[in-house]
């Protein structure tokens, strides 16, 4: 496996159960990245009183959304610490041209790039299937599919032996659909302002997780070359 560079900073684009915390928490392990959600940055930015975090705190208090250029702020603090030098992948962000574009300025300033954005490709209708399919147990939080992944014995968890489970309330085929169709109204932009700059990557994301794992390793690779 190619040692990667600072420059790396890769972006996952996905919708709603397509797979990109399990896929950014795998390239954590194997390529020593670090995964940075802009709503964690924020609440450590707060937490220890950086200068962007004292920005944020009183509108975070309020309620209000931060702007994005406090969120850039944040951000930039964060990739001037040691422990991101591999690279990282942004989670959550950018969400919005606006951004994209702020991102790539504060990335140039910083002599960085956005080494690949990728977008993890599924099937609509399997996405919802996929999701309002499943439910937990309440107990341990094992998680299971009514098609997928049912207990071995139907009402008792497989972990723990418990015999309640749980759903998530929005974890219904309407509302995904809506989800779905939300995600990609928001993305179409982004996967055209990536593609335009050469670093959109495609990843097929229907099927076996270890298959989509080693297409990610594959693009990973190509872009830390």
């Amino acid at each position: 496996m190619s040692e990667t560079k600072q420059s790396n900073v890769l972006i996952l684009l996905g919708p709603p159960g397509a797979g990109k915390g399990t896929q950014a928490r795998m390239l954590e392990d194997r390529f020593g990245f670090v995964q940075l959600s802009t709503g964690d940055l924020l609440r450590e930015a707060v937490a220890a009183g950086t200068a962007a975090g004292r920005k944020a705190r009183p509108v975070m208090e309020a309620g209000d959304l931060v702007s994005d250029e406090i969120v850039l702020e944040v951000l930039n603090e964060r990739l001037a610490e040691p422990d991101v030098a591999r690279g990282v992948i942004l989670d959550g962000f950018p969400r919005t041209l606006g951004q994209a574009e702020a991102l790539d300025t504060l990335l140039a300033d910083r002599n960085q790039r956005i080494s690949a954005a990728i977008s993890l490709v599924v099937e609509d209708d399997a996405m919802v299937e996929r999701i309002s399919g499943r439910y937990t147990c309440a107990v341990c939080g094992e998680g299971y599919h009514d098609t997928f992944k049912k207990p071995e014995n139907e009402g008792v968890c497989d972990k723990c032996g418990g015999t309640e489970f749980k759903r998530r309330a929005d974890d219904n085929a309407e509302t995904v659909r809506a989800r779905l169709v939300a995600y990609h109204e928001e993305t179409a932009p982004l996967i055209a302002f990536y593609r335009d700059r050469g670093v959109l990557r495609e990843v097929d994301a229907m099927g076996a997780i270890d298959e989509i794992a080693a297409d990610l390793d594959r693009i990973v690779e190509q872009a830390s070359a």
